[in-house]
């Protein structure tokens, strides 16, 4: 297998090993952005129990909040595929974008124009120092995978995702496909 280099906009697939870690079991972490000074990124595929209205109540939606990782819990962050809309938006790979100014943010998901295909919100993020993401690529931690749903993965269903991400990767790991998410229970 060639070994791909992350980058912005690349998959991270947590490798079925990482069975005790909360927050990375089972997940799938879109790079938001990778440099020498180090990597972030957001869990896709962890929804909450809570939607953006419930956090912010002057904003009227149900859409989902997922764990987007461990660092800043306690800030709101989001993607979305509409820049076009929401001025500052800083790209992360062709159609997908990080942020931008929260106030039109709001104000076009209260008219209506932002659909849940649109953003994706979550608390907190994914972090690495500069070779920490290195060291847990080299100890198998990881599966870099291109990111095949481009702009269309801000609407993908969190279910499933990972089983499919691993699936993708075929041989052995089609096995880890349908074991439980805790081994002891196999």
């Amino acid at each position: 297998m060639i070994a791909i280099k992350p980058k912005k906009g690349n998959l991270l697939v947590a490798e079925p090993s990482i069975t005790g870690d909360l927050s990375f079991n089972r997940s799938v972490v879109l790079l938001a952005d990778h440099n020498k000074d180090g990597s972030v990124g957001f869990i896709l595929n962890k929804p909450l129990g809570y939607t953006i209205e419930d956090l912010m109540p002057d904003i009227k939606a149900n859409f989902k909040i997922y764990n987007g990782g461990p660092i800043e819990q306690d800030n709101l962050y989001f993607i979305h595929n509409i820049p076009q809309h929401i001025p500052n938006s800083i790209e992360i790979a062709e159609g997908i974008y990080w942020g931008g100014c929260f106030d039109s943010t709001r104000d076009l998901i209260n008219e209506g124009k932002i659909s849940q295909n649109n953003i994706r919100f979550f608390l907190g993020y994914s972090g690495w120092d500069a070779e920490q993401l290195q060291d847990e690529l080299d100890s198998n931690s990881w599966i870099i995978s291109e990111n095949g749903l481009q702009n269309k993965i801000i609407g993908k269903s969190a279910t499933d995702f990972w089983r499919e991400k691993i699936m993708e990767q075929g041989g052995d790991y089609l096995i880890w496909s349908n074991a439980p998410e805790n081994p002891m229970y196999n």
